[in-house]
């Protein structure tokens, strides 16, 4: 799969993830969405900087919800259509579609 099929995959997934959480009563806005490869920020392998990562930051009634906890019924259900969750490696507010160096 070339890397645009899997940034488009990605966002596909997204918008499913997106749309399931305010289903679920909560709200999102973007947080680190891209990552700039030409700007020294992160390590090298950051899914970030191919477009395949979102950090979402999660409200419920209004509370900004940071707890990695907060996100598994979220995370658990970007594993379960084949994304991965950063709460599996203490980063509950990532999403990617793959972790970090992995192929």
């Amino acid at each position: 799969m070339t890397l645009g099929q899997k940034q488009r995959k990605f966002s596909l997934m997204v918008a499913k993830l997106i749309t399931y959480i305010y289903e679920s009563g909560y709200e999102v806005t973007f947080g680190d969405a891209y990552r700039d490869p030409r700007v020294p920020y992160g390590h090298d392998k950051s899914l970030h900087k191919k477009r395949l990562a979102i950090d979402l930051n999660l409200f419920k009634d209004g509370e900004y919800l940071t707890a990695t906890s907060d996100h598994r019924q979220f995370g658990e259900f970007f594993e379960g259509i084949g994304g991965t969750w950063g709460g599996r490696f203490k980063d509950g507010n990532h999403y990617s579609l793959e972790h970090g160096g992995m192929k």
